[in-house]
């Protein structure tokens, strides 16, 4: 049956998110109030792509933007492609720094291609964003907003759930101006890990649930790894040592995702000072996840 393409355009506010958060490896993420809008709109003339903010300049202008690339895979899923799509990205998420600026690209395409045919489906959004990214634990959190635990089925097909943090949690991100890249950080794991390790870390993914939910106060002891963090620290040796220095002065700090860039989940002291290269964002936890204005 033929989709019969509205003739506006539809607008996606797609929120940032943390990954992993210590030791929920690919599994847990945060969705947090820094927000990339994104407008697109079905055209009859060849695709072209607008960007204002984070990326200007340097992100792709035609098909291969991931945005696009994001809404023509879930047209496929649809069952229709649009001849050309009109789109104009507003950035406010840091590229290439953690924060899930590409789960957010993905997620807007997504969530644009499904609004565009009239096919909202919050749980396929998430399977097809999953697919697309590879794995969920960025994804889930942009797409259904709060702490989200999420999983692959034996078909590897994405599944989460989502529920509110407590309000005592203060996230706050430091972010350097240096760029980090996903498959190099995933390239510095190794391929097995000792049993005690993985022992230490499902106790700890277990008591950081409880703590966000209910107990700040546990989340230092709840926020160790030792699955993923110590291997990728040769590669961001700055990140490393603000997570330590963090960590020393009693602050639940970790890298955010793949980093660079480090989440804080407790009050920071006032007079702490990160050193030179980082900036400090005081944020909130994003509730909603992706969501449409028209």
């Amino acid at each position: 049956m033929p989709i019969d393409f509205p003739s506006g355009p539809v607008t996606v506010r797609a929120p940032a998110t943390s990954a992993n958060l210590g030791p929920g490896f690919d599994a847990l993420g945060l969705a947090l109030t820094l927000y990339d809008e994104v407008t697109a709109e079905i055209v009859d003339s060849d695709t072209t792509v607008e960007v204002a903010g984070e990326g200007a300049g340097q992100l792709p202008g035609d098909e291969s933007h991931l945005v696009v690339r994001a809404m023509r895979t879930t047209f496929e899923h649809l069952g229709a492609q649009p001849k050309g799509i009109r789109l104009r990205c507003v950035n406010r998420i840091p590229q290439a720094r953690g924060l899930g600026s590409s789960s957010a690209a993905i997620v807007a395409g997504v969530t644009l291609a499904q609004a565009l045919a009239g096919m909202p489906d919050r749980a396929q959004a998430l399977r097809i964003a999953g697919e697309i990214e590879g794995h969920p634990d960025n994804v889930a959190p942009c797409v259904l907003g709060g702490f989200t635990i999420a999983w692959l089925d034996e078909e590897h097909q994405a599944h989460a759930v989502s529920t509110s943090v407590d309000a005592r949690v203060e996230p706050v991100v430091f972010v350097p101006r240096t760029l980090g890249l996903t498959a190099e950080a995933r390239a510095a794991l190794p391929p097995t890990v000792p049993h005690r390790d993985a022992a230490f870390n499902a106790g700890r993914s277990a008591l950081l649930v409880y703590a966000l939910a209910g107990d700040p106060g546990l989340l230092h002891a709840a926020t160790e790894d030792r699955l993923h963090q110590a291997y990728r620290a040769g590669g961001m040796p700055e990140t490393a040592r603000l997570v330590a220095e963090l960590r020393a002065a009693g602050v639940a700090a970790v890298v955010s995702g793949a980093g660079p860039t480090v989440l804080a989940l407790t009050g920071v002291p006032s007079g702490f000072v990160p050193g030179p290269g980082w900036v400090r964002h005081k944020l909130g936890f994003d509730l909603a996840g992706a969501r449409l204005t028209r």
